[in-house]
Order: C-alpha cells, then sequence, then structure tokens
C-alpha cells in the first residue's frame, strides 16, 4: 500500500528485492488498490510462493479498479461486511487475484457491527478446514472482539496500529490481550505513516494526491507540536549511528518480543534501512529515555 498512485515497476522491483534480502512476510489487503496491490503480488508470487507467508484482508466493499485509475485505494464509497456470504467471496477473489490456492494468514480488516463476529470467524475456519486459508487474523479490534473471536477458532495475530506516537494499544486492552492469549501482535504504520522518519518536514513535502494531507496529525495546527517526538528521535539516533526510522523501529522491536513490524514503503534504499533496524542495539538507559519520550509527548490529532 503507498500513499499516492504507485508504480508498478518500481514496485516489483522492491518485491524481488525483499526476497533477496529475506523480507518475506508480505502483507496486503483486497482494498488495497481497489484489487491491483494483490494482482501485483501475484506477479511475483508466481515464482516464490513457497518463499513468501502471504497475508491478506478482507472486509471493505468496494469495487475493483479500472486499470490506469487505481490509487491507494481507488474511488467510490466504501462499506464493511464480515457476513459469511461475503467473506466467503472475498477469500475466493482474493485468492484469485493473488493467483494462489492457499493464504497463510487471512485477516477481517475491520470489524462489522451488523454480524457477530463468532459467526464471521466460523466461516474464517471452514476455509482453513478446506485449506484455502492457513491462520486467521483481526484488524483493529477490541479486546471483547479478540477474546470472542478466540473462542471460535484459534486468533493467530491481530494487526493494529504501533508506533512511538500511537502506542494507544498498550492502555487499551489490545496488547495484554495478545500477550495473554498468545497471539502475535503485527504493527502496522510502524513509522506513524511516515512521519517518524523525519523526512516530512511540512505539509508540502507530501504530494497533492497524498491522502495524509487529509489525515489529522498531518494538519497545519498539529503538525509543528508532532514534529517534536520527531525531532527528539533523529537526536537521539545520531548518537546511534542510525536513522530515525531505525531507531523508532528497533524501540518498538523491545516493547514486545511477539511481533511482527509492517513498514511499507515504495524504494529500495528504504527497505533497506528499515530491515537494518534489527542491527540497532538498545541498551536499558536507552530504552528508558525513549519511553520516557514517548509518554510525554503530546502527540495532537486522532489518528484517521
Amino acid at each position: 500500500m503507498a500513499y499516492n498512485k504507485p508504480d508498478d515497476k518500481q514496485s516489483l522491483d522492491v518485491l524481488k528485492h525483499a526476497i533477496d534480502i529475506g523480507c518475506t512476510f508480505w502483507d496486503s489487503a483486497d482494498i488495497y488498490g481497489r484489487g491491483h496491490n494483490e494482482e501485483l503480488l501475484a506477479r511475483v508470487l508466481k515464482d516464490h510462493r513457497k518463499d513468501i507467508f502471504l497475508c491478506t484482508k478482507f472486509g471493505f466493499t468496494f469495487q475493483l479498479y479500472e486499470p490506469g485509475t487505481q490509487g491507494t485505494f481507488g474511488t467510490g464509497n466504501i462499506g464493511i461486511n464480515g457476513s459469511p456470504d461475503y467473506v466467503r467471496k472475498a477469500a475466493e477473489a482474493s485468492l484469485a487475484r493473488l493467483g494462489t490456492d492457499y493464504i497463510d494468514l487471512y485477516y477481517q480488516h475491520r470489524m462489522d457491527p451488523s454480524v457477530p463476529i463468532e459467526d464471521t470467524v466460523n466461516t474464517l475456519a471452514e476455509l482453513v478446514k478446506e485449506g484455502k486459508v492457513r491462520y486467521i487474523g483481526l484488524s483493529e479490534c477490541t479486546p471483547e472482539d479478540i477474546r470472542r473471536a478466540h473462542k471460535v477458532h484459534p486468533i493467530s495475530a491481530v494487526q493494529v496500529e504501533y508506533s512511538p506516537w500511537s502506542a494507544h494499544i498498550e492502555t487499551n486492552g489490545v496488547l495484554n490481550t495478545c500477550r495473554e492469549l498468545g497471539i502475535t501482535v503485527v504493527a502496522y504504520s510502524p513509522l506513524g505513516r511516515g512521519f517518524m522518519t523525519g523526512q516530512i518536514r511540512s505539509i508540502d513535502d507530501l504530494d497533492e494526491d497524498d491522502w495524509r494531507r487529509t489525515n489529522p496529525r498531518f494538519k497545519p495546527e498539529h503538525f509543528e507540536n508532532n514534529l517534536k517526538l520527531v525531532d527528539a528521535f533523529s537526536k537521539m539516533a545520531k548518537k546511534h549511528g542510525c536513522t530515525s526510522a531505525q531507531l523508532a523501529l528497533a524501540w518498538l522491536l523491545v516493547q514486545e518480543p511477539n511481533m511482527v513490524l509492517l513498514p511499507g514503503t515504495k524504494k529500495i534504499k528504504y527497505l533497506d534501512e528499515n530491515f537494518g533496524a534489527s542491527q540497532v542495539k538498545l541498551s536499558d538507559e536507552d530504552i528508558k529515555k525513549l519511553r520516557t519520550l514517548v509518554d510525554s509527548a503530546n502527540i495532537m490529532g486522532e489518528r484517521y
């Protein structure tokens, strides 16, 4: 998923390089590019399916993209559907676009308040029995959602936003519930939608069609305040000989051992940079200082 219109060749180069360096936990969703993202992955998966742990998501209803017009999410109205019939239909459509006969980890992207989660997970469990899905996950859910779903079928992963500027899962019960039940946390936007890289210094650094321009935390009235945390991380990163992005990722890695990070990128150089975060060593004192920075940060603006 990108923040503006993607370049297919560039994206394919990044995917192939990811395989070369051992970055093989791939996350997609049917809504990304209105199906285009999954089709793009298929072009690489056809020769490397056994090398990739493939994750995708369902739950948003949408119209498929028209070639040449797809963007991050495409255009038109988006709804949410977790009904059994839709789950099966969405899974079959993703399998076809991905060009594979199984999905390693299949998430419910958003919870459907009109459908009991037990009904949704029951259908996912059927897909597991049929061999079309290996593991079941939830995304952007509550502790209650997790517990109810887990009673029907083991939930293997919960995907949630988690970064130095979005650490809400530490206090809303999601992280503790995952720890209690032995569920892997998959952190999306671990760099705060690119904010923690330090490369975005003003709203003008974003393309005109970049959806982050509408995000509350990127609004002019919040921007300067939110830069304070980034600058503090950047200052500490220099002492470690790493980038602000690498420090942010390294900090997350020590917060929860049973966690996977999803720092998306469109460029090989940033893929290498992000992957290198695992080599950043933090002392107990470093971790304590970073925790203080995160806890004292007064991040302004809602996440969406």
